[in-house]
């Protein structure tokens, strides 16, 4: 059984007045407004007073048709909210039990090997660290969907976004082995901030890398053009994203079955963030795969010509 909110008891309530107070006065006046138009005692003066009620009728179901509306919405933007913040506090809430519960073991002096002590140490930090990167992802998300946070507006190179993203996943695999594939067109141009473009790609690298297999991984990153758009591909031999996912992978929270069967972990904000980013520069990302073998993400934005 699903719990309802304050919010959303009383949105049920405004929906419920609403109902009362509009459609069923509408109704009884276009009873009466045909009552008065077929047995009317002076023929003229019943076609007018009909046709005027039938008009205030017609005038009070439109007012009744856009007020539920606006009334429905907002009763599916508070349901919305209210998801989000309760994945936000299941997702809040793992990394502080794990702090906590490694605080009262060093706390209550169960550990005495000093080995021992360092390794919670070090789970505390690795868990801060992933909660203040959760923190900050949610951020960084809340600003872009609401268009808080301001983007450069400036012509930049592809192959700089590129090189970019190509930095920021080098901390990514540490060391681990990739084959790597970099084709990018040369001259291509896009309009916008290129920080938050390379961290969209990054992204989409940082995905490839912890979705495909520990031993062979292969990743490709494409950069292609037409006479309209850029479009930047990244294609992995990972496990692939299965038909019913492929609508709701970049919702906020989101993390397909892949990461549930390699038991990776993640915030599931990543893709949430390449789309809020790619849609604030007017462009649009999508996946594509067969559900068994790799996936090929792919970002289309619009191109950007030099004046002649």
């Amino acid at each position: 059984m699903r719990l309802r909110t304050p919010t959303t008891r009383l949105l049920g309530h405004a929906r419920l007045v609403f109902t009362l107070t509009a459609l069923v006065p509408t109704i009884l006046m276009a009873a009466l407004g045909i009552v008065l138009l077929a047995a009317g005692p002076s023929p003229s003066i019943a076609v007018v007073a009909g046709i005027l009620v039938l008009c205030f009728c017609a005038v009070g179901l439109a007012g009744y048709t856009i007020g539920t509306f606006f009334v429905t919405r907002g009763a599916s933007l508070a349901s919305l909210q209210n998801e989000f913040l309760a994945l936000v506090s299941h997702e809040l809430r793992t990394p502080l039990t794990s702090i906590r519960m490694f605080i009262d073991t060093l706390r209550e002096d169960r550990v005495h090997d000093p080995e021992q002590r360092q390794h919670c140490l070090a789970v505390i930090h690795q868990e801060l660290k992933r909660l203040d990167g959760l923190v900050a992802r949610i951020i960084d998300l809340s600003k872009i969907e609401h268009q808080h946070m301001l983007f450069r507006r400036q012509v930049i190179r592809v192959d700089d976004i590129v090189a970019d993203a190509l930095a920021a996943f080098d901390a990514v695999k540490v060391g681990g082995e990739v084959a790597l594939d970099v084709k990018v067109a040369p001259n291509l141009l896009v309009m916008g901030d290129r920080t938050a473009l390379a961290q969209a790609v990054g992204n989409l690298l940082g995905n490839a890398w912890k979705y495909t297999p520990a031993e062979g991984k292969s990743i490709a990153l494409a950069a292609t053009s037409d006479a309209k758009h850029v479009a930047i591909t990244v294609t992995d031999n990972g496990d692939g994203v299965a038909g019913s996912e492929r609508d709701t992978i970049f919702d906020k929270f989101q993390r397909g079955e892949a990461a549930s069967h390699r038991g990776s972990q993640g915030s599931g904000l990543g893709l949430a963030i390449v789309r809020a980013v790619v849609e604030a520069h007017r462009g649009k990302v999508d996946v594509k795969s067969d559900g068994t073998h790799g996936a090929r993400f792919r970002i289309l934005l619009p191109r950007h010509k030099e004046a002649a």
